[in-house]
């Protein structure tokens, strides 16, 4: 079926006809995944390689490579692994910031069987020895200026130590991969070097937080990176006139697969920045001469937050795709920025649930199209807050959400045949893949994956997201486990106590993270931020620290965090000494009724 061109919006979202073709085209362009179960990711790279070898592929401060050069680079890392034995299914951590070097890396070893993990790089201690420890790794590669925080790491596997690039003097023990490949031959993969890798094997995996504890390693399939970079490109009608500008971690689900595939399998570019910069992003767009952009809701509150720059409209940008933007930060940075189009949607790197907003009706994550409901099984049912479970009604089944009426999120579980994204590839770990699942929802033996997430659907089919479930809050477009931030307390001498969760903040995305703690003695505030640094990355740090004498508990001796919630950061409210971790003075300071007002009125940068 042809898809006639339209001519594209030059504000707001699509109207029907243009909302159709989106799913039309997205739809077509994932049809043929099926059929070819050799066809993966590496191998479509190579044939565009092959079609548009000099054109530039991934783009950045450091380096270019082009279609040719990342096929090559692909090629040696591929011949590396097959050296070093590493059988299918065996795994490589990557630990490394955002560069060409990092597709190149998991893209070549994953073509012949191995799974690369790929690690968070803002962990630090003993969350990052538990994310490689989990996976098993042979081997882990390591990116030079990340050697102090590796080597930090206390691990209880023994994997062997690469080192990529230079390391200031540091790490010098371990073997330097950059330098091993070059041995390698860069020239197309031999037939007899092909192992036999399908869309069912596993590629990757990528770590997500849960509802409670440390993160989790989510299994993701050559079928689901295959799946994501040809739905995306046919959503955003991707070409090889299209530049992305990427400034999510490479080793997060959208950063590091759906802003690269999408681009890279219809012959596009992608720039690749280290880190986000408020005041350099509309240069680097300029710059780079950038069409497409790949948001969180927390980056657009920053540009909008931020002062005018000369060139925020002076930009070829034609749509920016993300998730997590709220309505009112939504309009502001349209009308701004003079964005043409904006495509918001709902996933997660584990989940069977997806929402896409191709209509562009802000606020919304997006909706099912009656034509696309056997493809996106959804579900919202009643949630009982109290059981920290969904209601059952008297024959034990599930409860469906009436209109506007909030409710857990669920995707039915398909039987790894049904056409779409209906699997939930679980994680590593089989009790967690287990706590993820409902069963005997609606009739029995059925299975439905939980998102955790709560959500309403209005009269016209839109959802919209309302709040997490459970010991986990949002910040920085980063998932916090409040165990894990209130066991890193916990360790620090002096704190007898501690209960963590997320406090809403004005003028910012998510929940701010708050701690209430009981102390057996004077804290020593400079030592427990440095202690704090030492062992969680910045987006799980407490923003705010509480001191009382007791914490309430329930009866079964769960922290009663309701009320401290609801009291917030307030210093009337709560009572309480309260502490705010300055970013100015890298220091908490106590926090009074001025400082409380400054924060409340955006005059802080969080």
């Amino acid at each position: 079926m042809a898809i006639v061109e339209i001519e594209r919006p030059t504000h707001g979202g699509a109207g029907k006809d243009a909302a159709l073709r989106d799913w039309v085209r997205a739809l077509e362009a994932t049809a043929p995944i099926a059929g070819h179960p050799q066809r993966i990711l590496p191998r479509v790279i190579e044939e565009v390689a092959h079609r548009r070898g000099e054109a530039e592929a991934l783009i950045s401060a450091r380096g270019t490579l082009t279609y040719r050069t990342l096929a090559e680079r692909a090629n040696r890392y591929a011949r590396w692994a097959l050296r070093q034995k590493l059988a299918k299914g065996e795994t490589v951590c990557l630990l490394m910031p955002n560069r060409p070097e990092y597709m190149a890396i998991w893209l070549g070893i994953t073509s012949v069987g191995g799974v690369v993990s790929l690690i968070n790089t803002q962990l630090r201690g003993p969350s990052l020895a538990y994310c490689i420890d989990i996976v098993a790794p042979k081997h882990v590669i390591v990116a030079g200026d990340l050697i102090a925080e590796f080597r930090a790491a206390e691990l209880e596997s023994q994997p062997k130590i690469w080192s990529h690039g230079r390391s200031d003097g540091l790490g010098r023990e371990f073997s330097r991969i950059d330098r091993e490949i070059e041995q390698f031959s860069a020239a197309p993969l031999t037939p007899a070097e092909r192992r036999d890798v399908t869309l069912s094997d596993r590629a990757l995996t990528i770590y997500t937080s849960g509802t409670t504890g440390l993160p989790k390693a989510a299994n993701v399939s050559h079928r689901r990176l295959m799946q994501w970079s040809f739905w995306f490109a046919g959503l955003m009608d991707t070409g090889p006139d299209d530049r992305m500008y990427d400034c999510l971690p490479l080793n997060h689900s959208i950063g590091g697969v759906v802003a690269t595939g999408a681009l890279l399998v219809r012959g596009g570019s992608v720039v690749i920045a280290e880190k986000f910069s408020a005041q350099r992003f509309w240069d680097d767009v300029a710059e780079w001469d950038c069409t497409l952009f790949q948001y969180i809701g927390e980056l657009c509150r920053y540009l909008v937050d931020a002062p005018e720059e000369p060139r925020q409209r002076r930009h070829r940008l034609r749509l920016c795709c993300g998730n997590g933007l709220r309505a009112d930060i939504w309009e502001k940075f349209q009308s701004r920025f003079e964005i043409p189009r904006i495509l918001e949607f709902y996933a997660a790197t584990e989940g069977n649930v997806s929402l896409y907003n191709v209509e562009g009706k802000a606020g919304a994550i997006g909706r099912v199209p009656s034509f696309l409901a056997h493809r996106f099984p959804l579900a919202l049912v009643q949630f009982d807050a109290a059981a920290d479970a969904p209601t059952r009604d008297a024959s034990g089944c599930c409860i469906r959400c009436a209109t506007n009426e909030v409710g857990e999120a669920i995707g039915r579980i398909g039987d790894g045949a049904s056409a779409g994204g209906s699997e939930f590839e679980g994680y590593t770990s089989a009790e967690d893949t287990e706590r993820k699942i409902l069963r005997n929802v609606f009739e029995p033996g059925d299975a439905w994956y939980r998102t955790g997430d709560l959500m309403r659907r209005d009269a016209g089919g839109f959802y919209y997201f309302v709040d997490r479930i459970g010991d986990t809050f949002r910040w920085k477009g980063e998932n916090v486990a409040t165990s894990e931030v209130a066991q890193a307390l916990m360790a620090f001498p002096g704190v007898a106590e501690a209960t963590v969760y997320g406090v809403s903040v004005p003028r910012t995305e998510g929940a701010a993270g708050m701690a209430t703690l009981v102390a057996n003695g004077a804290l020593d505030f400079v030592q427990l931020r440095q202690h704090l640094a030492r062992r969680l990355p910045p987006y799980a740090r407490p923003l705010f620290l509480r001191l009382k004498d007791r914490i309430e508990v329930t009866a079964t001796f769960k922290h009663k965090k309701t009320e401290l919630a609801r009291e917030g950061f307030h210093p009337a409210a709560a009572r309480d000494a309260i502490y705010f971790d300055d970013p100015e003075r890298q220091a908490y300071v106590p926090l009074d009724d001025a400082l409380y007002e400054r924060i409340r009125a955006g005059k802080v940068r969080l």
